[in-house]
């Protein structure tokens, strides 16, 4: 059976995904699911450590490049809606070892991301609280966002709503202000101008190496734009609202990202020392707010750094689980995984993503950390390896769809730029799985702890993919041989 076949027949089948995610929750999922602590506090050190100038070209780069995978991911999501889509697209246009690997290996990044905005959420909470115990705020959160998800999709995506809404709201309003600032409006007369872009040796300091290093940053800031494609499965009508929410996401990207790190390195000196760290009360936008005279600007960024935790939790919990249920759809999870409550919720694939989730936060607490700063290394680099999965996949499905003589016009939405898209996604991507800790290989002492965090990821996805090859004797999938849904010719 079809994966699509899986999602028709609502009626007759109480065992299914249900569509209810609405239009306006694929949008503003689409729309806030990349605004992150990524923005809200590593924005300050990318401008630190490479200029305003470096700053915004690797975002640029980065957001073309993120703007190519959404696309193509479009065109698959649009076409073939399915939940889980990144194991699900890969095990049916490239290979089902491939498929496997990409399936576990988002799973695994996912579930790791949900103990991480667990022991962020407590430090969010302990600049309100400084005395309280960690495991209340994160025993809080978890069942907080656990009900989200366990009532409906519905609940998923109307908290999803409402969290990319603060998200959205701030980054224009702090967008505004900056704006009024830079031009004299709001600074008492006095226009800032481009004077902090001819500083010393701004805009570009540190040259092509420091914009090199600021890819990552820039690429961790952009992960969750993916977790439409997942929705897709789940939404009332994906043939219109993928399309609908996808178009305009290469302004999104320009507008949340671009203007707003325009505005971060036009207003602070990019030498200001206190760029560089995580702290809330020095988030380059908590000191643009305090710049211009908004004295409660550290508890408001504070705030809304709180609900770009949970969005992430939440969101962190939704995709994991999706993508579980869909393995075992494929018969490359435990059958369990698969089944569905009468409310169409994935329940055992979400109470055992929570457990890993909540296990791994407790190895961070209760530890020595170790263990815990080993997961998140190894979930680190997982990003961009399914990034790169979608972007072969929608290459090879493209070319499967043509080959088996199918209309390009019948497809719902179609990616632009094809297959240069797909191609510079690939390698963007690829130069910054290899080169991400470029910086251990060129000191004077190779620190190989620091090569071995930093790349675990990589040798994990290998052994997941060949082993499942080996096992299986799967091959590579000829073009014509791809199982494409069925369509007018």
């Amino acid at each position: 059976m079809s994966n699509h076949s899986i999602y028709q027949n609502e009626s007759a089948n109480q065992n299914e995904l249900k569509r209810g995610l609405k239009a306006r929750h694929l949008t503003m999922i689409s729309l806030g699911g990349s605004i992150g602590t990524g923005l809200f506090l590593g924005s300050g050190a990318a401008i630190h450590s490479a200029g305003p100038g470096g700053a915004l070209l690797a975002y640029l780069i980065i957001g073309v490049m993120v703007y190519f995978i959404m696309t193509g991911l479009a065109e698959l999501a649009a076409f073939m809606p399915t939940s889980g889509a990144f194991s699900t697209y890969a095990t049916r246009f490239i290979d089902p070892a491939l498929g496997f690997a990409l399936g576990w290996n988002y799973w695994y990044s996912w579930a790791i991301t949900l103990a991480a905005e667990l022991s962020a959420s407590t430090l969010v909470m302990k600049f309100w609280f400084p005395d309280s115990p960690s495991w209340v705020w994160s025993g809080i959160f978890i069942v907080l966002i656990f009900g989200l998800n366990i009532l409906s999709v519905k609940g998923y995506g109307e908290g999803e709503y409402w969290f990319s809404f603060i998200k959205v709201a701030t980054i224009i309003i702090f967008i505004v202000v900056g704006l009024l600032m830079i031009f004299g409006i709001m600074n008492g007369g006095h226009s800032i101008g481009f004077k902090n872009f001819t500083i010393k040796d701004a805009p570009f300091h540190g040259g092509i190496i420091a914009v090199l290093g600021v890819f990552l940053t820039a690429g961790f800031s952009f992960q969750g734009t993916e977790i439409i494609g997942v929705a897709a499965g789940e939404s009332e009508n994906p043939r219109v609202s993928v399309p609908k929410a996808t178009r305009s996401i290469f302004w999104r990207i320009l507008l949340f990202y671009v203007l707003a790190i325009l505005v971060i390195g036009l207003i602070i000196p990019y030498t200001t020392e206190s760029l560089k760290s995580d702290s809330i009360m020095v988030s380059p936008f908590t000191l643009v707010f305090k710049k211009a005279g908004l004295a409660f600007a550290a508890s408001f960024m504070n705030a809304v750094i709180l609900t770009a935790v949970l969005s992430a939790g939440n969101s962190s919990l939704y995709a994991s689980t999706r993508i579980l249920y869909a393995m075992a759809k494929e018969g490359q999870a435990p059958r369990f995984f698969g089944n569905l409550n009468k409310r169409g919720i994935p329940v055992a694939a979400l109470i055992a993503t929570t457990i890993v989730g909540m296990l791994a936060f407790l190895a961070s607490v209760f530890g020595d950390g170790a263990i815990y700063m080993w997961l998140l290394n190894a979930a680190g680099i997982t990003g961009f390896i399914f990034w790169l999965g979608i972007a072969v996949s929608h290459y090879r499905f493209r070319k499967a769809y043509v080959a088996q003589g199918y209309s390009l016009d019948k497809l719902p939405y179609r990616a632009k730029l094809y297959p240069f898209g797909p191609i510079l996604a690939f390698v963007v991507c690829l130069v910054v799985i290899l080169a991400q800790d470029y910086q251990a290989f060129i000191s004077d002492k190779i620190d190989w702890m620091s090569i071995i965090a930093a790349y675990l990821g990589i040798p994990l996805f290998l052994v997941m993919w060949f082993g499942y090859k080996f096992i299986k004797k799967t091959k590579v999938i000829p073009l014509e041989e791809c199982v494409i849904d069925e369509v007018e010719k």
